[in-house]
């Protein structure tokens, strides 16, 4: 069986989603948990696993800078597959535990902050505490005395393997809430799956020191009717003020003309590469 690295531990989103994933695929994986992102990918890159399913982009918070900086550096991984995962948040506790009987709540910065207008609204006295995840926020739970008065925000599937119930669901401030997901393996590898591949990723730096560098480079996708999604910026670290980007186009453009405009911002890079093209799964939950 093929292993598929994902970011722990048991209980997170990421650990959710990647166990929805493992789910509807035809190949399921075994799924090895690791600390850190950057683990996931530099085993991938070694060949320790065979795939890697990490975040990059919250709706709310932003890029995940380490998965992007990381695929820019490295010359072997590829995206192969995307799945948008939409984040609800729990609030849960022990059974015997009240919202009213609240003291303190524990989960990762994220939630915190994507929960932020339910906390002030239901929760004003209770003390809000950051830890490293939402899946350590629900054992802290489930190892304090019901007197003590906690309470994690957390994904369902991390509060039921600790024990806790629920007090309140979809605490998020914004119902839209979703967190994008790349599975990345190494070129080469051979990747067997007959889904439709409607996006395209390509990185490049441009020469940034010229006025209307970026432009022009934009421009050859709009002349071409190549439909951009998404753009990013990440300092190239090379020296102050440059800049590489990443896009994310459709592949539904004229026959050659994705291809073409890839071609024709290639030529006016210091470098360009393709990081894939792979289909886009919206996952459906409950």
């Amino acid at each position: 069986m093929k292993r598929m690295g994902i970011l722990g531990p048991k209980g997170t989103h990421s650990e959710a989603a990647a166990v929805y994933l493992n789910n509807i695929i035809t190949e399921p994986m075994e799924l090895v948990i690791y600390p850190e992102i950057y683990e996931v990918l530099s085993a991938v890159e070694n060949g320790r696993i065979n795939t890697g399913f990490v975040p990059v982009e919250n709706s709310l918070e932003g890029s995940v800078n380490i998965t992007l900086d990381t695929l820019a550096r490295s010359d072997n991984l590829i995206v192969t597959r995307e799945l948008i995962w939409p984040v609800h948040n729990q609030l849960m506790a022990k059974p015997e535990v009240k919202i009213a009987d609240l003291k303190q709540i524990f989960s990762h910065s994220q939630p915190i902050s994507q929960c932020r207008n339910y906390l002030l609204k239901h929760c004003p006295t209770a003390a809000v505490c950051n830890v490293s995840s939402t899946a350590k926020a629900a054992e802290i739970v489930a190892n304090s005395e019901v007197n003590e008065g906690l309470a994690a925000i957390c994904t369902k599937r991390a509060g039921e393997l600790n024990g806790l119930v629920t007090l309140a669901k979809e605490i998020q401030d914004n119902k839209y809430n979703s967190t994008r997901f790349f599975e990345i393996h190494s070129r080469g590898e051979e990747i067997t799956d007959g889904s439709l591949k409607n996006k395209v990723l390509i990185i490049c730096q441009i020469r940034g020191e010229r006025a209307g560098a970026l432009c022009e480079v934009l421009e050859e996708f709009a002349f071409r009717n190549v439909n951009m999604t998404r753009i990013e910026s990440r300092p190239a670290r090379t020296k102050l003020g440059e800049y590489i980007f990443f896009f994310d186009l459709d592949t539904d453009a004229a026959p050659g003309m994705l291809e073409e405009s890839i071609e024709a911002v290639k030529k006016k890079s210091i470098w360009l590469k393709d990081l894939g093209t792979f289909p886009v799964i919206i996952a459906t939950i409950d």
